[in-house]
């Protein structure tokens, strides 16, 4: 089963989303990308998806043309804002969803303050992948 989940920076939701994913099942191949990726993940991101128990740090911040040539079970998008467009992936895909989710990263105030955000947007994260797994992978793999 291979997933794409894809945002605009890949260094925040997306990659949050793919960690989550991958600890729910390890024989998935999940990847992350956005259309105008970063180039490294956000060090909050990192923090808050450790606090849940994964490690997302070795995760690399890519650029979508990397999967473009590629067969997908599912692309993924996670952008939210009003003022932000999710990418369109062009290629290959058997199903496309959306889950929309506001950048944390964009979050002003205190240093609290933006770290609750980003644990916010995290277990929102983690809900709503867990019941897409649940329902769409595990169910589906046992004939349910």
């Amino acid at each position: 089963m291979k997933i794409l989940i894809l945002c605009t920076g890949n260094s925040c939701r997306s990659q949050m989303a793919h960690g989550f994913l991958q600890s729910f099942d390890s024989s998935l191949q999940v990847c992350s990308a956005g259309t105008n990726a970063s180039g490294k993940l956000n060090a909050k991101a990192v923090e808050v998806m450790k606090e849940a128990g994964v490690d997302i740090s070795a995760h690399t911040s890519d650029s979508v043309d990397k999967y473009l040539g590629e067969e997908w079970d599912y692309v993924i998008t996670v952008c939210g804002g009003a003022n932000e467009s999710c990418p369109a992936f062009i290629g290959r895909v058997k199903t496309r969803l959306h889950f929309g989710f506001e950048d944390p990263s964009e979050a002003v105030g205190s240093s609290e303050f933006v770290m609750g955000e980003f644990r916010r947007i995290r277990d929102a994260i983690k809900k709503t992948f867990h019941d897409f797994y649940m329902k769409e992978i595990y169910g589906k793999e046992r004939g349910n």
